[in-house]
């Protein structure tokens, strides 16, 4: 007997395996392959590698040698020791192997084999091998171990799309290099490769400049910081700030390219300026004082668009950040960009008349031009968000679309660079669960299961069009997020879905596939001390019309082992309660409450909802006029017995910006009415504005309507709920028109863009 089938032995007895051979007649026991994200193709094989500690790591090449010891390092963490690392070897060993560069390889492409004696790895660059030793680790388990068994694969894999991003704004609050590091380790080893660092804004500048030291002395530093919602106005009074040395910078930089991660900076102009106006006044239109903002939101002072110096000031800057960031993109923002300074200012509108340019927005352009052409002088591209579309686009510009997916759309029919990266999906700053212990968030409701859903091509465009595509991006705004254990909660695991859209073969996505493999590879995440959310194994209610005249509540939980009951009588659920085993039918006005129990205990946050029962419950209306698709939930939800919560973050809410919207309910039969009414939302700090006007007509026959109700100017804050008696009224189609605002005020945030309408539940009695 060997050396090695004495330790083998002895390993069965321990409980770990059993085996007394590496032939196929070895009984190598069935490890589950849980991969995330799914690779392009693979298959299992009847083979199986045994790695312990005569293990060896082959790599020949200096970039191998540095995945080598990346996998080693991780190893180590987990197992207690480290493999030795040889330039050879065909038995017993894990071999690192790139391709040399060819006509046919495929950036970060990979093969990874695991047979009985060898596992292979060849990248068709060093990001794809890479990327293989990343699904080699998700082949073992967690658990430390004196050997561990790898499951025979063929796997062949390449990404979806070559553009997969991260975001993190460090203005808003401001995180350590240790936490941004560990941003990066987490985005590389769910296949991700470019970190977006948001380093400038109105609260804060956190990019070491040394031409100008009153960026660090003061730009970097506010007085105070909001607390609370933006609408309680409400300061903590306590000074705030940081920012990276430029060694900082270098020591991140060089941490993200070990891991084959880009890190793309930006550097906001013209707008989100004003933290960089209060250290260098002059920049600005009115020659401040200015001071960092403390408050959230878009604030009126930007950088000065006639004046030269600004943009001298800007080329000096950007000169230092070319020094610190390779990277092919500088991201120059152009989001959000007030025109009121430029509008009054001699010097901006001196530059507009010299140019020729019509408007604020052609000034915009104008700015944004010019700093594009400095850029591609020095072998650099910019990437702005969607706004640099307004006035014309620069001529080599990558676009961001985030306000939805049109930027995107007209950017690629402009054959244009695309990164997606609308709110709506890849918000991360946004609500993920409806419970009632969230920590507060800016608002909006995007779930795991929405983040997976979303497909980054947009219907409509040709394939040429498609093409322009590149990628797309999650977003981490920090305004209420203010510690890394925050961030990691608001980020995980719904980027560890966004990684998978982003990979894996569109045809491959499966959300119950990818929430069975999320089980098992949430523990990774446990390894790696991630503060995750757990809502998506909690209890997942689908309300849905029950075939006739009213709704159903289907009740799911992905959880293993759990076991969902729930009452209907407002109790809390217990162990007692009713199991669910279908569809609970909504019959009166009440509350339904679930749990999951796991070992008859509960699991996570408990799900309740109440319900309106009406004439119009699960009649779905019909919407002439399309909402917007950052809150579009569908036309049901205006009849689904559910009224939305002030946040706006339950996906409950459908929304128009500007103009009229009309929504037509069809009661089935002709019948008395006694009561309309609906639910509307008014909350002007976020441009969401009470309707101008709202109108009620009911019809027999769906084609002639009269009006039996008008009200103006109806007023209000917070949710409405509008309800109006009637007598003597009765039909069966029931119309209700309501008129926006047409234009938000002067002084009032978003002054002169089209108003928000908001409006829920659709009543009818």
């Amino acid at each position: 007997m060997t050396i090695k089938t004495v330790f083998l032995s002895l390993f069965a007895l321990a409980g770990l395996a059993a085996c007394n051979t590496r032939g196929p007649e070895g009984a190598a026991p069935k490890t589950l392959i849980q991969l995330i994200p799914l690779p392009a193709k693979l298959t299992e094989t009847a083979d199986s590698f045994l790695l312990d500690k005569q293990t060896v790591l082959v790599a020949a090449t200096e970039a191998d040698r540095q995945t080598a010891r990346l996998f080693n390092e991780w190893f180590s963490s987990l197992s207690g020791f480290e493999l030795q690392v040889k330039d050879s070897g065909s038995m017993n060993a894990i071999v690192f192997s790139t391709r040399p560069a060819g006509e046919k390889a495929i950036a970060e492409a990979y093969n990874l084999k695991v047979g009985k004696d060898l596992v292979t790895i060849e990248g068709d660059d060093a990001a794809g091998t890479f990327y293989g030793m990343q699904t080699l680790i998700q082949l073992m388990p967690v658990q430390s171990a004196p050997a561990y068994w790898l499951p025979g694969v063929n796997i062949s894999d390449q990404p979806r799309f070559g553009y997969r991003g991260l975001h993190l704004d460090v203005c808003r609050h401001f995180f350590p290099v240790t936490f941004v590091k560990k941003y990066i380790d987490l985005l590389a080893m769910h296949k991700m490769n470019t970190f977006h660092w948001h380093l400038t804004d109105d609260q804060g500048w956190r990019i070491e400049i040394k031409r100008y030291p009153k960026l660090q002395e003061i730009a970097s530093r506010r007085k105070e910081t909001m607390e609370g919602r933006y609408a309680d106005n409400k300061f903590d009074g306590k000074p705030y700030g940081g920012f990276y040395t430029q060694e900082d910078i270098k020591e991140v930089v060089a941490y993200a390219a070990e891991r084959h991660v880009t890190v793309i900076p930006e550097i906001e102009m013209p707008g989100h300026a004003l933290a960089a106006l209060a250290a260098y006044p002059n920049l600005g239109c009115t020659g401040g004082p200015y001071a960092v903002g403390t408050k959230w939101g878009v604030l009126d002072d930007v950088f000065c668009a006639g004046n030269d110096s600004t943009f001298l000031f800007l080329q000096n800057v950007l000169e230092e950040v070319m020094i610190l960031f390779p990277s092919t993109y500088i991201h120059i923002g152009g989001d959000e960009c007030p025109k009121v300074r430029w509008d009054k200012c001699p010097k901006c509108q001196a530059r507009m008349k010299a140019e020729g340019l019509k408007d604020g927005h052609a000034l915009q352009s104008y700015f944004i031009r010019r700093m594009e052409k400095w850029l591609n002088e020095k072998g650099r591209q910019i990437i702005g968000w969607d706004e640099i579309l307004e006035g014309g686009l620069a001529p080599n510009a990558t676009v961001m679309s985030w306000r939805g997916i049109e930027g995107g759309i007209a950017a690629a029919k402009q054959h244009h660079d695309v990164i997606m990266t609308p709110g709506g999906f890849v918000y991360f700053d946004h609500y993920q669960s409806q419970g009632k212990n969230e920590p507060l968030a800016i608002g909006g409701f995007t779930p795991v299961s929405k983040v997976y859903g979303y497909d980054p091509v947009p219907e409509g465009l040709s394939p040429k069009e498609a093409s322009y595509i590149k990628g797309a991006q999650a977003n981490l705004w920090t305004e209420y997020i203010g510690s890394p254990e925050h961030a990691e909660y608001m980020v995980y695991p719904r980027a560890v879905a966004l990684a998978e859209v982003l990979w894996s073969p569109k045809e491959k996505k499966d959300y119950d596939g990818f929430l069975d493999r999320l089980k098992h590879h949430l523990p990774r995440l446990e390894k790696k001390g991630v503060n995750y959310a757990k809502h998506v194994f909690e209890v997942r209610p689908t309300v849905e019309s029950n075939g006739k005249n009213g709704v159903q509540v289907r009740l799911d939980a992905k959880l293993e082992g759990g076991k969902v009951v729930f009452t209907t009588d407002s109790s809390a659920p217990d162990m007692h309660a009713t199991a669910y085993t279908g569809p609970i039918p909504v019959t009166q006005t009440g509350t339904i409450r679930a749990i999951v129990l796991q070992n008859s205990k509960p699991y996570g946050n408990e799900w309740q909802q109440r319900f309106l029962f009406h004439k119009a419950l699960g009649r779905t209306p019909e919407l002439p006029r399309t909402p917007h698709q950052n809150y579009n939930p569908g036309a049901f939800t205006l009849v689904n017995g559910i009224e939305g919560v002030p946040e706006f973050n339950d996906n409950q809410w459908t929304a128009w910006s500007g103009g009229t919207a009309v929504a037509v309910v069809d009661l089935g039969d002709s019948t008395q009415i006694t009561q309309v009414g609906l639910n509307y939302l008014a909350n002007r700090e976020q441009w969401i504005y009470p309707p101008k006007e709202m109108r009620v007509d009911v019809s027999e026959d769906g084609k002639h309507y009269k009006e039996v109700l008008l009200r103006k100017e109806p007023g209000g804050n917070g949710i409405v709920r509008w309800r109006v008696a009637l007598t003597d009224v009765k039909g069966r189609y029931v119309k209700f028109t309501l008129r926006a605002l047409d234009r938000i005020p002067d002084g009032a945030p978003g002054k002169g863009e089209p108003a928000w309408l908001f409006i829920d539940e659709l009543i009818v009695q």
